[in-house]
């Protein structure tokens, strides 16, 4: 029987495929961390007084989004290799050098969620209402306890919905990667279903698995906007 393929042990792929999304996850939380890192920086520059600043930053955030993630990965994967073997031969080193597939997936990834998370922490920032920080600032607050006591949690709560959209667009483009030979679900399911000749059984795999992540992620994020609404009135 076909499910008899994805068994686990010796006889089925089900145990790789496990370790496949196990994979799928790390790379998804790391290329997540790394695109709300880029995304502070991003929001910053984008909100800057500095015109040259938000040219670069609003260059960045058009150019990833308006270009295939594909592409992106590509780009990162072969130009990163081509840019560390330059580098390399002014040092007197002319071998092939090639990128780790878990870090380089990680960052074409993350650089794709950065740009879209920059977006959704800009758009939360100019949420909060500019009454709140004038009357901060006439009671006496400094700009650190404004940020602390009433910019950062609004922006927390605005942002969450957004970031919730992104994290399941993260998930997803992990499939692309697959093309730098990393191992995770698309890859695997490929490899099995090349082995055994029965693409159907291990795509429909892979879906599923997917599925539960998105799933489990959607939950955990609607607990997540739930805790940043409390106290918060309803009209």
């Amino acid at each position: 029987m076909e499910l008899e393929l994805l068994a686990l042990g010796d006889n089925g792929w089900g145990d790789e495929m496990l370790r496949a999304t196990l994979v799928t996850l790390m790379v998804s939380l790391s290329a997540m961390g790394i695109g709300l890192f880029i995304s502070i920086f991003g929001t910053i520059s984008k909100l800057s007084k500095k015109k040259y600043v938000r040219i670069l930053a609003d260059t960045y955030t058009t150019v990833i989004r308006g270009i295939p993630e594909l592409l992106v990965i590509y780009l990162l994967f072969f130009g990163g290799s081509n840019a560390v073997m330059g580098l390399a031969k002014l040092f007197g080193y002319y071998g092939y050098i090639e990128l780790n597939a878990f870090v380089i997936g990680s960052f074409a990834v993350g650089a794709i969620s950065g740009a879209y998370s920059t977006e959704v922490m800009r758009g939360a920032f100019l949420s909060v209402p500019i009454g709140q920080i004038d009357a901060a600032k006439s009671v006496g607050m400094s700009k650190l306890l404004i940020f602390i006591r009433i910019t950062a949690p609004q922006v927390l709560r605005y942002a969450l919905p957004g970031l919730g959209n992104v994290w399941q667009l993260t998930l997803k483009d992990t499939a692309l990667i697959m093309v730098t030979g990393l191992v995770e679900i698309m890859r695997q399911a490929h490899v099995a279903s090349g082995s055994t000749y029965s693409p159907f059984t291990f795509y429909v795999a892979a879906a599923f698995l997917y599925l539960i992540l998105t799933t489990f992620s959607n939950r955990i994020f609607n607990r997540l906007e739930s805790w940043g609404n409390r106290g918060v009135r309803r009209e």
